[in-house]
């Protein structure tokens, strides 16, 4: 199944230049992890699948230690104030071990700030030749130092609520064969939604902070073809004129709101508990589990059927946000400590356990195989996956590698916030795609 869908999805990625790791990194590996001295590590991570949940990780992590005694402390962050926590810890010389995360945070900010150990020595050419070539460059800075090992990768969507949709008669504009729309379907769409519902709120662009913002940047970006950064991912470009029609046409649109009360998380629990009827922060953790409830897939609380979609565009083919997660050591100038979490990666990532490692996070994998075991139908008793797979096609750049990432990401949703409080469109989106642009041109 995943043979069919990645090599036209990940072509749609825009690669970095990728650096070839080493060809003797098999025996540099074995160096590494003999070192592994120290008898405990620790790890955090951010809410990634069940990889936030205490009871899906301790069965991992307690038989890493019985494999190779060395125990794991896990603390789990939230996308709330993971960040802060993570910074602070910095500040104070007192990182984790490990860090489970992306490449925008583990690469574009902590990597290029100097605080992440270079992984090219358990990078072996089988895992470079495994590993989907797009996803390794998104992993590694330009000059190949690996900050990143990727485990999963998905595709961002959104979502409705279907039985909503049809008691307001706006199911004739979804196509629940493809996933997909158009941005004429969407906005009659949301137009019955608006007129049935009496003028409520129907679904939210939510700009309190970053969290979720991949959903608010694909739902601009694709309505009118807009981009959010060049090709070769050098500056910003979120001002354009296709953007700025996007924002105008949501900020116009009945039963949308700009909240600045909201981040993707909250979003997601009012879609959740109906009082939203579509969601901007969806992929397929949530489709299987929505909002972490534990009550089956695809279901509201109440029962009511959810379907994840494309964003609509004006073709109905769309750009999607990608999503990579895997490990990243910080270096905290311990090398008994630095090589003990090297070997909690190869054991998770790159050995016969990555396929339990992986259906923890609920995502798809970044590699068909792992040293020459296929794991390409890992899903393929899930019904869900399988029917989500459909989305992957439409992988898009994956842009958040940018420079400046971190201030551009506070800039776009500083910008949401000031468009919802009634400021000119096109004014405020030039001021803050060029601070995103100033922020950039300082690393």
């Amino acid at each position: 199944m995943f043979k069919k869908f990645t090599s036209a999805a990940l072509a749609c990625i825009t690669a970095l230049s990728l650096t070839a790791c080493s060809s003797g990194a098999a025996a540099a590996t074995a160096s590494a992890t003999s070192k592994a001295s120290a008898s405990s590590i620790t790890l955090w991570t951010y809410p990634i699948g069940q990889w936030g949940d205490e009871a899906s990780v301790k069965k991992l992590t307690d038989a890493f230690t019985a494999d190779t005694g060395i125990s794991v402390t896990v603390e789990y962050l939230t996308y709330k104030d993971g960040d802060d926590k993570v910074n602070t810890a910095l500040s104070a010389n007192q990182a984790p071990d490990l860090i489970m995360e992306g490449p925008e945070r583990l690469v574009a900010n902590w990597g290029a700030k100097g605080y992440m150990v270079d992984l090219s020595d358990i990078m072996d050419s089988t895992s470079s030749k495994e590993i989907y070539s797009s996803v390794l460059s998104a992993c590694q800075n330009d000059k190949g130092a690996v900050y990143e090992y990727p485990l999963v990768m998905t595709a961002h969507c959104m979502a409705v609520n279907v039985d909503a949709f049809k008691a307001a008669g706006a199911d004739q504009y979804l196509d629940l064969k493809t996933h997909t729309w158009t941005t004429e379907n969407f906005t009659k769409a949301m137009a019955a939604m608006a007129s049935y519902y009496g003028g409520e709120t129907v679904g939210t662009v939510y700009c309190a902070g970053q969290g979720g913002d991949q959903g608010t940047r694909a739902l601009v970006n694709n309505l009118y073809g807009g981009e959010f950064t060049n090709t070769d991912h050098t500056s910003y470009t979120w001002d354009s004129d296709a953007n700025i029609k996007a924002l105008t046409a949501l900020y116009n649109m009945g039963g949308i709101k700009f909240d600045s009360s909201l981040v993707g998380g909250d979003e997601i629990s009012l879609f959740y508990n109906e009082t939203l009827k579509v969601a901007f922060c969806w992929n397929i953790a949530q489709q299987l589990d929505p909002n972490a409830a534990g009550t089956g897939t695809g279901k509201t609380i109440n029962g009511q059927e959810i379907a994840f979609m494309s964003f609509p565009s004006e073709t109905g083919t769309s750009k999607l946000a990608g999503g990579i997660w895997g490990f990243g050591v910080f270096d905290n100038k311990d090398e008994s400590r630095t090589a003990a979490a090297k070997q909690f990666i190869t054991w998770m990532a790159n050995s016969s356990h990555t396929e339990d490692a992986v259906k923890t996070a609920k995502y798809f994998p970044v590699r068909d195989s792992v040293q020459g075991t296929d794991i390409s139908k890992m899903w393929s008793d899930n019904e869900t996956m399988q029917e989500y797979s459909v989305l992957m096609q439409y992988l898009g750049d994956y842009y958040q590698v940018t420079k400046g990432w971190a201030s551009a990401r506070t800039a776009w949703w500083n910008m949401l916030q000031e468009i919802g409080t009634g400021a000119d469109i096109k004014t405020t989106v030039t001021k803050y795609n060029t601070q995103a642009n100033d922020a950039a041109a300082k690393e």
